[in-house]
């Protein structure tokens, strides 16, 4: 896979979500399915959006026993996503079991990226509220370590923290960034952030766009643009 956007479809309805799909008739964007269109619609539009065409990655952030894990993945793996994530603070043996899971009796799997810290999260929180002292930095980059020794292909982080990832894990462990906003642009509730040739300078390999999409008065001209800044 080459550098590309992907699309937070975060809406409560199928309809909605297939509607707003629908806008697109140039080129079928990479989706993001999220919690709250899952948890609305479940594995079926997971199958629908499939069906049409569209890439997913199927962002539903598991974090739990690995036993537990390791049976869900299963379950998902038969969704046919492209990309599948889970919470890096769930340990390499949580990671390890994941994998178990995924891989599909004919040996094929999605990618498995893991979230380092969450793009709403700031040194700050980090310290006061999850009582972890190290900076920022240094936090994202101890979970992308154990990512990869875990078997996995990438993990999520903030654009501003890719190129030390790569650097660290190496050019072919993936990096799945959100956190990005046009220059012009709400932060919303991000903190850290970038600019679509920001996050392409900084060597993101995919960028998470949805707000600046899904809220924009003509979302495939924001799609269109990010493409313009990012991928060509």
């Amino acid at each position: 896979m080459g550098k590309d956007v992907i699309i937070a479809c975060d809406f409560p309805t199928a309809e909605q979500t297939l509607s707003f799909l629908d806008r697109f008739t140039d080129r079928k964007p990479f989706v993001k399915i999220g919690m709250e269109l899952f948890y609305a619609e479940g594995p079926a539009i997971v199958r629908k959006i499939k069906q049409r065409g569209h890439k997913i990655f199927l962002d539903l952030k598991l974090h739990d026993i690995p036993n537990t894990v390791r049976k869900a993945m299963t379950v998902l793996s038969g969704l046919d996503a492209d990309i599948v994530n889970l919470h890096a603070a769930g340990t390499a043996e949580m990671m390890r079991a994941a994998l178990e899971g995924l891989v599909r009796p004919d040996g094929s799997r999605p990618l498995l990226i893991a979230v380092t810290q969450l793009t709403s999260t700031n040194q700050e929180a980090l310290e006061t509220e999850l009582l972890i002292r190290e900076p920022m930095d240094e936090v994202v980059l101890s979970y992308a370590e154990n990512a990869k020794r875990a078997g996995l292909d990438g993990v999520v982080c903030s654009p501003l923290e890719a190129a030390a990832v790569h650097t660290r894990c190496g050019a072919g462990f993936l990096t799945v960034t959100p956190g990005v906003r046009f220059a012009d642009g709400d932060r919303g509730d991000q903190k850290r952030v970038m600019t679509p040739a920001q996050a392409k300078a900084a060597g993101s390999d995919y960028i998470v766009v949805g707000r600046p999409i899904t809220a924009a008065p003509d979302p495939a001209a924001a799609y269109a643009r990010c493409i313009a800044e990012f991928v060509d």
